[in-house]
């Protein structure tokens, strides 16, 4: 007999499916208290990873040995390189509008150029394709010119890195940054909004780029992969209005302030986690040890102290502590990469990692290899006279 996990009332309806249990995630696990796993092993103790390493884990579910990881990475380099029709066509791209636009379509051109229709081949293809397809996104919308050809054997972020042609920027601090946040994004459990409908997409048998490229859709919004973007605006807008000499007790201020005028409070809170995401922990340190007399980062180190205090007061809220977004932009930008509306992009090029594999998983292999059936929840009709 099947374990009756949860009974459902009128009062779980409308409510985002949110904790309602569907199916397994092979990749990545979120716990409220230690925060994410990556295929069992706690996400922190891999934040410095080559990135290489931790794909390889996600992707086979267990640790590779040196020589395997090697192997791995030498598969995804042959892979890596686009057809010169891909990049042509994504460079012809409309400039105007959201670069996560731009990103979700050069997703489809990808398919249109390179897809097999095979989701075991699109996985590693997209994998390794993707940092050359989100480096023409950037440089082609910020205007940069064209790409820096590509030099997979740099490694996975060192190749990305020097791909973009970011002014001014010091590739050492840049590519340390960028692989801290590749490797912190790859994958967050598999009932994310963007996972999901990636997911979704998929069960009704589109292509790996298509479903990826409705997942990105997905992650665009402010309530998901465009959160950064808005946290660092914030951060931007406290520094205004206080200066760089802010004290502890100015920002408190502040904040008392905007939730008596009900405004919003940006980096705080998180769906699932009950602690400070581990991830900003990561780079909360990133910040104090690289970039401790940034302006932004003496904000975003004082809002997580205050915050923190002010939110915790409010019996209501029920995780009053910084998330990832509350920082990883301040260090992009600290880091020479003062770009907001990219670091979404930076987002989904790291975690169509994740929705790939996932995708992989639900498609080919479970189920003894007949693949999940086409997504279809139930809807009561309801009568509005």
């Amino acid at each position: 007999m099947s374990e009756i996990l949860y009974e459902i009332t009128s009062e779980n309806l409308e409510t985002g499916m949110r904790g309602y249990p569907v199916g397994y995630c092979i990749t990545s696990s979120v716990d409220p208290e230690k925060g994410l796993f990556y295929a069992g092993q706690p996400l922190v103790d891999m934040a410095y990873w080559d990135p290489e390493r931790v794909i390889y884990l996600i992707y086979h579910g267990t640790e590779g040995s040196e020589s395997e990881v090697d192997e791995f990475s030498s598969k995804l380099q042959e892979r890596s390189k686009l057809n010169p029709k891909t990049a042509e066509a994504i460079q012809r791209l409309p400039r105007e509008g959201h670069p996560m636009k731009l990103f979700s379509c050069a997703l489809l051109i990808t398919q249109m150029f390179e897809g097999t229709d095979d989701y075991k081949e699109d996985c590693l293809n997209l994998i390794a394709k993707i940092p050359e397809i989100a480096a023409i996104v950037i440089n082609h919308h910020a205007g940069w010119g064209g790409i820096n050809p590509s030099k997979p054997s740099l490694g996975y972020m060192e190749n990305f890195t020097q791909m973009l042609a970011v002014p001014d920027a010091d590739l050492d601090d840049l590519t340390e940054v960028f692989r801290v946040f590749n490797v912190l994004h790859y994958d967050h459990g598999g009932g994310n909004l963007s996972a999901f409908t990636g997911k979704a997409v998929a069960s009704g048998l589109a292509d790996m780029y298509a479903s990826l490229a409705a997942a990105m859709d997905a992650l665009s919004g402010p309530r998901h992969g465009k959160a950064n973007q808005d946290c660092l605006q914030f951060a931007k807008d406290v520094l205004d209005k206080l200066g760089e000499d802010a004290t502890a007790d100015d920002v408190e201020q502040l904040i008392r302030d905007r939730l008596e005028n009900k405004e919003l409070i940006y980096g705080f809170g998180h769906a699932v986690l009950r602690v400070e995401d581990p991830r900003a922990t990561v780079f909360y340190s990133m910040a104090e040890q690289n970039f401790p007399d940034h302006p932004l980062v003496k904000i975003a180190l004082l809002l997580r102290d205050r915050g923190s205090k002010v939110l915790a007061e409010n019996p209501k809220v029920a995780d009053p502590h910084p998330n990832v977004d509350a920082v990883s932009g301040t260090v992009l930008s600290a880091a020479g990469f003062p770009y907001p509306e990219y670091f979404t992009v930076l987002f989904g090029l790291s975690r169509c990692v994740g929705i790939a594999r996932q995708i992989v998983y639900e498609r080919v292999e479970a189920r003894d290899g007949k693949g999940l059936p086409i997504i279809r929840p139930k809807y009561y009709f309801k009568d509005k006279k």
